[in-house]
């Protein structure tokens, strides 16, 4: 009877949510796995390792330094933790009230935290482990099981995954995890990749730094991999590493990762930190160098770097009117920033004016927060969709967020200009319209679930801009990215865009600072013939077009909100994004 039918769908429910509750419950309450026991066996984290304990030998003769970093992103506060490491006295100055660069995060009315972007942790981040286990913080990474879920765009609804073989080496595993898929690529679309991968495998990184010169189509027509590839695997890739379509992106990006994913048994594991990364991980680098004498400063925004008669920084002038003199000054400020500040006696040195052919990438991130669970995978999603490239249920993957009741999405909305493959400039469009065309693709994610009668209701929304982000990796801007040592005797680079063989990342950054510190500390200690005291030597089209050039005086940073400092925003602020 309908009674009786409707008595068994309440009770039906009533348990499917228990279930659920339960489930959360006991995920709460179980450890979390460890950091993946192969990660800290790769040549990379030995590296990385070797590194860490280069800096910090209390063995090594240093000059103690005061060090002025600009910018407390990763990579401005990488730059200090290392330097303190080594002995040395760094100040971080911070333009915003909050840390992180392009990770921050920052909680709302509500106590919910919204963040600057979708950061997810790869076992191939040898650095970045380094530094979680350094700082004694590993357990905050909360790592999922090992495979790579695509959405299935033919079957609504549906999604398949690589699923990585537990205790099988690299690249074993890869193999394993490629051919126990039937649903994307067909066994002969999986050879006919063999042949473009083949090099990357035998020569290494001399090869994938060699086709940095082509785009990813380019690189698939030269070695015959079918548009199956492409639509299938490349895609999905190209907008989760650099936010832009494969046409317009570097082979070198796809390649760098697939070469780590590949060769490194747990390269492709992916974690979630346990929280926003200010208070998470940022914090205690912080806390790292204030009890080895350092100062970080938020609220300091930088007006000007002012240049003395022999070419060297003479101090910081601060846009309060204060000025701050180091020993070494260190820029960890984004491209974008550090052009705005470049002095004009060095906009002419071909060094500097090659930084103009680096430009950051638009992103937006999207968090949504529903009235309903959603079926949901516990980790991340390559969502296969024209507007959104990756997305977790943060409710599902994290335990802090765990909500057995809602589900929270967290979404990246790429691309988000015309420029890098978007059909408008989303960049610039409303709350109101972002939104709306995620829940139009999200419809087709979770077809019956979103959308139509019954279907799960949105509470709140948060839509975070970052006009730009990451250096836009497209073909041939390798040659452009600088050494972290300059020719000017007490500055130093880093950040992400400067030359690093993790690409625009959370690693990049990371590693930079690292090799920021290292050019200051073997400077410091005498090491003046150290590799990290090389030049990059500059591409001859820069030297011949900075001949003559007339020297330009820098324009400054303007205004006070987020994307002034490279950093992410809700709301349209002070600009409108016409032109990002």
């Amino acid at each position: 009877s309908a009674p009786c039918l409707m008595l068994r769908t309440a009770t039906i429910s009533l348990l499917a949510a228990l279930s659920s509750l339960l489930s959360v419950a006991a995920a709460a309450h179980a450890p979390r796995p460890p950091t993946p026991s192969r990660i800290k066996l790769t040549q990379n984290f030995r590296e990385a390792a070797a590194l860490s304990a280069k800096l910090a030998d209390p063995a090594t003769p240093q000059q103690r330094k005061k060090v002025a970093v600009i910018g407390g992103g990763l990579s401005g506060l990488a730059c200090a933790k290392y330097l303190s490491d080594a002995g040395h006295t760094p100040l971080v100055l911070e333009a915003r009230d909050v840390l992180g660069g392009k990770v921050s995060a920052w909680q709302d009315a509500d106590g919910d935290m919204i963040e600057t972007g979708l950061h997810i942790f790869f076992g191939a981040y040898p650095n970045m482990m380094n530094l979680f286990q350094e700082l004694g913080i590993e357990d905050r990474l909360q790592w999922k099981a090992h495979r790579m879920t695509f959405a299935m765009p033919q079957l609504p609804g549906e999604f398949t995954s690589f699923d990585f073989p537990d205790g099988v080496p690299a690249p074993l595993n890869m193999a394993a995890a490629i051919l126990g898929n039937t649903e994307m690529l067909s066994l002969l679309d999986k050879v006919r990749m063999v042949p473009g991968l083949l090099p990357m495998l035998l020569e290494g990184q001399p090869f994938i730094d060699a086709q940095d010169e082509l785009s990813v189509k380019e690189f698939m027509d030269k070695y015959g991999m079918p548009e199956t590839v492409n639509e299938e695997i490349f895609i999905a890739m190209a907008k989760a590493l650099d936010f832009m379509d494969p046409d317009r992106m570097s082979m070198a990006v796809v390649l760098t990762a697939m070469n780590r994913f590949i060769n490194e048994a747990d390269g492709s594991q992916t974690a979630f930190l346990d929280g926003g990364q200010p208070e998470r991980l940022c914090a205690p680098m912080v806390d790292h160098v204030l009890s080895r004498g350092g100062e970080v400063r938020l609220g300091a925004p930088l007006a000007a770097i002012e240049v003395g008669d022999d070419g060297q920084v003479a101090c910081l002038r601060l846009a309060d009117g204060s000025s701050v003199e180091a020993d070494v000054y260190v820029s960890a400020v984004p491209v974008d920033v550090f052009k705005k500040l470049l002095p004009a006696s060095w906009s002419t040195m071909p060094f500097f004016r090659q930084t103009e052919e680096l430009i950051g990438i638009p992103v937006i991130n999207v968090q949504l927060w529903f009235d309903k669970k959603l079926r949901s995978v516990d980790g991340l999603c390559f969502s296969r969709s024209p507007l959104l490239s990756v997305y977790a249920d943060m409710s599902t993957c994290v335990e802090e967020y765990a909500d057995a009741d809602r589900s929270m999405l967290e979404l990246v909305f790429a691309p988000a200009t015309r420029e890098v493959g978007a059909d408008r400039n989303w960049i610039g469009a409303s709350d109101a319209e972002v939104v709306a065309a995620c829940l139009g693709e999200l419809s087709r994610l979770f077809p019956g679930e979103i959308g139509g009668e019954g279907g799960a209701e949105l509470l709140k929304h948060a839509v975070v801009r970052t006009p730009r982000s990451v250096y836009a990796a497209t073909p041939g801007r390798n040659r452009y990215r600088p050494s972290q040592a300059t020719p000017v005797p007490n500055f130093v680079l880093a950040g992400d865009w400067t030359s690093q063989k993790f690409l625009g990342s959370m690693e990049g950054a990371v590693l930079a600072g690292k090799l920021a510190a290292e050019v200051i500390a073997d400077r410091a200690a005498g090491r003046a013939a150290a590799t990290s005291q090389t030049l990059k030597p500059v591409h001859e089209e820069v030297v011949a077009a900075a001949e003559g050039a007339a020297p330009r005086e820098p324009v400054g940073v303007r205004g006070r909100h987020p994307i002034a400092f490279g950093g992410g925003q809700q709301g349209l602020g002070e600009t409108k994004f016409e032109h990002a």
